[in-house]
């Protein structure tokens, strides 16, 4: 059997019961760290916090893993309980649902074990769930690669009056381009993108395609370290917020559409 076990949002301690006894009861552990990571990160005392809850080694799957390796933790779920650990809710990344597919054809046994994410803990901020468009992915610029596909669906957002998600790049193991060209892979710095950087992209972007989608007066909602007791939501105009120092990862944005005289009480509570 493969358990695929949400994690929730926070630290170790947001696991479910459910969750908590299929992890117990698995010979290998893995943890997910490419699509996101626990507000705790990933140094060596925070993954003893899990290892000492669960009562498990946790070997980390980091994106060449899952990407390249994976089938390896699928044979091994053939013969055994094997438990993969996903931040936030096991399918708020489509890698998870591919993942379940190739188990699948490969006659492995899945069974997933739900919890809080992203996607629901949003909720949070005071706007409703049902008023969201399509959620969007800002990935960091670099000199030869802007991309700016996402400025159609905040754009289609904005005229059907929807409220826009934006979740924020995170570069964990990433390998340099200079170290590809010659053939060993010399790993990137750990990156995450802030808030102020996806507005900086995001203005550029607008500045760039002239459509109105947003300016720099668009209400939007800053969060930081969501689900965590030090979790941080600020609202203003998209221009205020690029001051706002929101500490450390994981950060996402809100681009803000037509509101409800409740959201709008809701959002008085996290304006500047």
């Amino acid at each position: 059997m493969l358990y695929i076990v949400g994690l929730g949002l926070g630290d170790e301690r947001d696991i479910t019961v459910r969750g908590l006894d299929a992890v117990r009861s698995c010979s290998k552990v893995y943890m997910e760290a490419y699509t996101s990571l626990l507000s705790l990160g990933l140094d060596p005392a925070a993954l003893a916090n899990l290892e000492k809850l669960y009562g498990k080694g946790i070997t980390v799957a980091d994106r060449e893993m899952v990407e390249e390796r994976v089938d390896q933790v699928l044979l091994e779920a053939a013969d055994a309980d094997v438990a993969f650990l996903v931040v936030g809710d096991p399918f708020g990344a489509t890698t998870h649902t591919d993942l379940v597919v190739r188990a699948k054809k490969m006659g492995v046994q899945v069974k997933v074990i739900h919890n809080a994410s992203v996607m629901n803990a949003i909720g949070v901020c005071g706007l409703q769930l049902y008023r969201y468009g399509e959620t969007i992915s800002i990935p960091f610029f670099t000199e030869e690669w802007r991309p700016d596909s996402f400025y159609e669906k905040i754009q289609n957002n904005s005229r059907l009056g929807l409220h826009t998600l934006c979740l924020l790049d995170i570069r964990v193991k990433e390998p340099t381009w200079e170290s590809l060209a010659r053939g060993k892979k010399v790993y990137e710095p750990p990156r995450f993108m802030t808030v102020n950087t996806a507005i900086s992209q995001l203005l550029e972007v607008e500045e760039a395609r002239g459509g109105s989608a947003y300016s720099r007066d668009t209400l939007c909602i800053g969060v930081a370290r969501l689900g965590s007791d030090d979790q941080k939501i600020v609202a203003g105009p998209m221009e205020k917020l690029l001051d706002v120092d929101f500490g450390p990862p994981l950060h996402c944005l809100i681009i803000v559409g037509e509101t409800h005289p409740l959201e709008e009480e809701m959002l008085e509570f996290y304006k500047m």
